[in-house]
């Protein structure tokens, strides 16, 4: 089965009447209006408000901003296990002239499956090697990668060495971690490839070079720098050298420990898109729950804060809205929660002038929940729209599900 086809423009008014409204921003309001015309939120307001065009009846449902998937490879990689699914990555160690969008497969059903559970945005990102090459930010329900397209060329991906490794039992070392005794070259490897993009592009060069030209856009802070660390010592390292390299915008992804070195992040201005709360410590020393807590002592301490889930599978991106209920069970307030997925995730993109939060100008990008979207329980979506276009929900799980819904109902008579 091909994925569903992609809604038309929307065509004429729609109202949302009755909804729990979340805006995205912290604000939540009781039993709203919503109007959209030609994708564009025309009217927030209360009951009294006016009503225009297709009515959609969501008394005692919520309505949301439709979520957003930083730092995945959603559209490169089908089945991790068949190699000629897998786009995620090229030959080479600083490739940053690889551009993720012209391999983005708009009909993957590992991206179909995102919507069902309100995850309308992504952020299709290469992997591998050191700088692993630059992503666009796509929205969910596309013909094509020209379609998809909602912010090209974004940003660089830049995996920092680590200082400590993993025993390579193959090799017959103790599986336990021990000093990266190379962390030193491999951190300068990089400072000199940017030290080498930079001089490029203040010079004339007789000869092009497709990957330092690919660069520039960090140096004029055109485009901004995902830099992936997450152990104290590497966060530090490099957030001081990219700065000093000349990096205008960079964006910490991971960030393991950021915890312990909140104020240095704060001094220098640095979001983190932190990792999934699903999972356990990395390390026997830490506490049991880091993973659970982890964003909720990031904002606690006045950092900008996204969720993301790098590590895990590209499946796993449907529960990105789960990852921010975990942390409402760590104490964060529950609108606060929602804004790690949605609106402060937005604003480390730079889309939030369109995306991220239900606001009077902005894209109708948002859906309608039978209950709490933070809630596995209860996030059941009944209507979804990007840019007011109603998209399907239906994908081939759920498919699969009303096939053999059918076929034990049928035997139970």
């Amino acid at each position: 089965m091909a994925q569903q086809t992609p809604a038309p423009a929307q065509q004429g008014a729609i109202t949302i009447q009755g909804a729990t409204a979340h805006l995205g921003d912290g604000t939540v309001m009781e039993n709203s209006i919503i109007i959209f015309e030609d994708g564009v939120i025309t009217t927030i307001s209360g009951p009294s408000g006016p009503i225009k065009g297709e009515i959609i009846d969501a008394h005692g449902k919520h309505v949301y901003p439709g979520f957003i998937a930083p730092a995945k490879s959603l559209g490169l990689i089908e089945v991790n296990a068949v190699r000629a699914s897998n786009d995620q990555d090229e030959m080479g160690d600083f490739i940053p002239n690889i551009r993720s969008i012209i391999a983005y497969n708009a009909e993957s059903r590992v991206v179909e499956s995102m919507r069902p559970n309100g995850v309308l945005l992504a952020q299709s990102t290469p992997k591998g090697g050191r700088i692993s090459g630059t992503s666009t930010i796509v929205q969910l329900d596309a013909w094509n990668w020209e379609d998809a397209a909602v912010k090209t060329d974004d940003g660089i991906h830049l995996n920092w060495p680590n200082s400590f490794r993993r025993g390579r039992w193959w090799a017959g070392e103790e599986r336990g971690w021990r000093p990266n005794k190379n962390y030193a070259e491999q951190t300068k490897a990089v400072t000199d490839y940017i030290a080498s993009s930079m001089t490029y592009g203040k010079s004339t060069p007789e000869a092009r070079n497709e990957s330092y030209e690919a660069m520039q856009g960090l140096f004029d802070g055109s485009q901004k720098l995902y830099v992936y660390a997450n152990g104290q010592r590497e966060i530090m390292d490099a957030i001081t050298q990219l700065k000093k390299a000349g990096i205008k915008d960079l964006v910490l992804v991971g960030g393991y420990e950021a915890y312990k070195v909140t104020d240095f992040l704060k001094q220098h201005n640095i979001p983190v898109l932190i990792g999934q709360t699903h999972a356990v410590p990395t390390m026997d020393d830490h506490d049991y729950d880091l993973p659970y807590k982890n964003p909720k002592l990031l904002t606690d301490a006045g950092l900008l804060v996204g969720l993301q889930n790098a590590g895990m599978s590209n499946f796993q991106t449907r529960n990105l809205a789960f990852y921010a209920g975990q942390v409402v069970g760590q104490g964060m307030d529950k609108e606060t929660a929602l804004q790690l997925i949605s609106s402060n995730t937005a604003k480390i993109l730079g889309i939030d002038d369109r995306y991220g939060s239900l606001k009077v100008g902005k894209s109708a990008t948002l859906f309608i929940s039978e209950g709490d979207a933070l809630d596995m329980r209860t996030n059941q979506l009944t209507h979804a729209f990007i840019d007011g276009r109603m998209i399907s929900l239906e994908t081939h799980q759920t498919a699969l599900w009303n096939r053999y819904s059918e076929k034990y109902e049928a035997s139970k008579e």
